[in-house]
C-alpha cells in the first residue's frame, strides 16, 4: 500500500523527533516520590474537608461510646427502619441500640459498612471484596454509611495501594472500590445528578480511638 502524503509527513516528524531527543526535565527523578505535597493539617481534617466538598457527610467520634451515641441520634433523626449490615462488629453496635439489621439489601433505607482505608487528599473511601460487606452493600443501598478508624487513614492513594499489597500479598481482593462522595454524573449541559449509579447520600463516621 502506497504511503499517503499526510502519513509520510507524520512519519517524517517522528523520525526527526527521534533523531533529536529532548532531555529529560528531571533526570534525577525516578517517579518514586509523590507530586503532591503533604498538608500541614492533620490528615483527618484534610479528609473531612475534601469529603464534604464532594457532598459527603462527615462525623468525628472520640471513641466507640461517642460513635454509638451519634449513630443512634442520626438513625432517630432520619427515621431509618431497615438498616442493612453484614459486618459482625457493626451488627454488635446495632444490637446495643436494640436494632435488628435487615437482611434485604433491596428494600433497606441505609447500609452500614466498614472500609479498608480513607484517603485524605481526595476524600476517598477505599473498600474491597475482602470485607464482610462484599461488593454490593456500599453501592446498592440509597444511603451508605461508612464507619472508619483513625488507623485506617492515609494521605494519598499510592499509600493505600501499597498497604493493599502488603495486607493481601497472598490473595489480592477481586475488586477494590474507590468511592469519593455520593454517586454523581452530569450531562452535556453540565447538569449534575446524584444517585444515578449508587447511593444518593454517603456518611463517614471517623472514630479516633
Amino acid at each position: 500500500m502506497a504511503t499517503t502524503p499526510a502519513k509520510e509527513n507524520i512519519l517524517k516528524r517522528i523520525r526527526q523527533a527521534l533523531s533529536n531527543p529532548v532531555p529529560l526535565p528531571f533526570p534525577q527523578s525516578e517517579g518514586s516520590q509523590s507530586v503532591y505535597t503533604s498538608s500541614k493539617e492533620d490528615d483527618a481534617i484534610v479528609f473531612a474537608e475534601e469529603f464534604v466538598k464532594l457532598q459527603g457527610k462527615f462525623a468525628f467520634c472520640l471513641d466507640e461510646k461517642d460513635l454509638q451515641k451519634q449513630l443512634a441520634q442520626l438513625i432517630a433523626e432520619r427515621g431509618w427502619l431497615n438498616i442493612y449490615c453484614r459486618e459482625k462488629k457493626f451488627i454488635s453496635l446495632l444490637d446495643n441500640l436494640s436494632i435488628t439489621p435487615s437482611q434485604d439489601l433491596a428494600t433497606c433505607d441505609v447500609s452500614i459498612t466498614g472500609c479498608e482505608y480513607l484517603v485524605a487528599r481526595t476524600g476517598t473511601i477505599v473498600m474491597s471484596t475482602a470485607q464482610q460487606s462484599g461488593r454490593t452493600a456500599s453501592v446498592y443501598a440509597p444511603i451508605h454509611l461508612c464507619i472508619a478508624y483513625g488507623s485506617q487513614m492515609v494521605f494519598d492513594l499510592k499509600e493505600s495501594l501499597q498497604f493493599f499489597k502488603e495486607k493481601y500479598a497472598a490473595n489480592m481482593p477481586s475488586l477494590i472500590t474507590f468511592a469519593s462522595g455520593p454517586s454523581r454524573t452530569a450531562d452535556i449541559e453540565k447538569t449534575l445528578v446524584t444517585g444515578v449509579h449508587g447511593p444518593k447520600e454517603v456518611y463517614c463516621f471517623l472514630v479516633e480511638a
